[in-house]
């Protein structure tokens, strides 16, 4: 698992490693767990993944403030990288929470895929 440093070399990371379809099963499995009703399709480009993730939290964030935080929970968001969020501009927190998002979601696959084998 190697560490990048934004969403798109993540997004191509996680390509690379055919994890992709791995993340958007995760990312369905914990939205429907928070009870978000937001559905990813499988076969949905990254750069369409990013901007409906971005939208949808965005959405939660303004709108729904109570399930946005339920589903970082859900995620297990380190609240240690939220906190070191300025709270200057609002889309620049969402593009980063997106990249957390991602990021946590990209983990949990990552690990299941290389020690379920064990």
């Amino acid at each position: 698992m190697l560490p990048a440093k934004n969403t798109e070399e993540l997004l191509h990371l996680i390509e690379c490693e055919n994890l992709y379809e791995h993340l958007i099963e995760q990312l369905n499995k914990d939205f429907q767990l928070a009870n978000v009703t937001v559905s990813f399709e499988i076969a949905i480009l990254p750069v369409q993944l990013k901007k409906q993730l971005f939208e949808v939290l965005l959405n939660l964030i303004t709108k729904q403030y109570d399930d946005y935080l339920n589903l970082l929970y859900r995620i297990d968001v380190p609240e240690s990288e939220l906190a070191k969020l300025k709270q200057d501009n609002l889309t620049t927190n969402i593009e980063e929470i997106t990249y957390l998002v991602l990021k946590r979601e990209y983990q949990k696959v990552w690990f299941k895929h290389n020690f379920d084998k064990i």
